[in-house]
């Protein structure tokens, strides 16, 4: 009896994980569907989706892209959006991670109300901001340029990347800031010697998330900027759906084109960037 029940305890393991491979296997069908169904329609015309809404696409229309990018100014919304991504990534990176440092190492007084004002950002939406920063932009004439909207995306960003790196670095021994004071290092040398290269894991991360909440960024932008030179990726869509025009399948051409640069960046980061999320709980 104890032999056949070691023997039905591998059969019995195996069917228990069933519901959670079905489990699984929904989930990456209900995520990843309208993704293939958007990469189908982005080689498809308009007339050919409306015709057959679910239908592959034969033949697939690569010269869409083209025509994206060279006619319907795609190229210049690329590159704004690049600008003002990378821009707004390396500022609010820079600035969050000596924030934390500060608020994780030193007590000072206003360490607590200075660490309540930076995190109340997390509560606020950007609905209830966005009219107070439109008034703010055009009285230092910023208002419709990538530097106005580079700053909001700093400020509206800063609050998220103060609370994952303040956590990481509170994880830091301290010995090793002792051993670097001994050592004669300044506050600056110990912030980029010894936080920045042990919290790398923790930055890592943050770059990434901001990266992807801010390429796909759409409410600041769309109220922010007014000259189409100055759009984005995400506002160059609205060039194909509106009051007098539907183009479906040049608006899922130009989806695709804003889409591939996040597929391509999780597919080789997600792993660190999990790692990197974990880094401070496993410390």
């Amino acid at each position: 009896m104890p032999a056949t029940g070691m023997l039905q305890r591998p059969g019995f393991a195996q069917l228990a994980r069933v519901p959670l491979f079905a489990f699984i296997a929904l989930y990456t069908l209900i995520t990843g569907g309208p993704l293939l169904w958007v990469t189908s329609m982005s080689l498809r015309t308009t007339a050919e989706i409306f015709k057959s809404p679910y239908g592959l696409p034969t033949p697939a229309h690569w010269e869409k892209f083209a025509d994206a990018w060279v006619k319907s100014n795609y190229a210049t919304y690329f590159w704004n959006s690049t600008v003002a991504v990378v821009s707004a990534v390396i500022l609010v990176t820079t600035i969050g991670a000596m924030a934390a440092h500060c608020l994780a190492r030193y007590q000072f007084r206003g360490n607590r109300l200075a660490r309540f004002l930076i995190l109340s950002g997390l509560v606020l939406p950007p609905q209830l901001l966005i009219l107070a920063l439109f008034q703010i932009l055009l009285e230092v004439n910023l208002y419709n340029t990538l530097t106005g909207l580079v700053l909001v995306y700093v400020a509206t960003h800063i609050a998220v990347t103060v609370y994952i790196l303040e956590g990481f670095f509170a994880q830091i021994p301290q010995d090793l800031f002792d051993a670097a004071r001994i050592d004669g290092y300044s506050d600056f040398e110990i912030f980029w010697r010894v936080t920045v290269p042990i919290g790398m894991p923790a930055i890592f991360t943050t770059v990434m998330l901001n990266f992807i909440i801010l390429w796909n960024e759409f409410l600041f932008a769309v109220v922010l900027l007014t000259d189409d030179n100055k759009r984005t990726l995400p506002l160059g869509i609205m060039h194909f759906t509106g009051s007098h025009q539907l183009d479906v399948g040049m608006a899922a051409t130009g989806l695709m084109i804003a889409i591939v640069p996040i597929i391509a960046i999780y597919a080789f980061f997600s792993e660190t960037m999990i790692k990197g999320m974990t880094a401070g709980a496993v410390r």
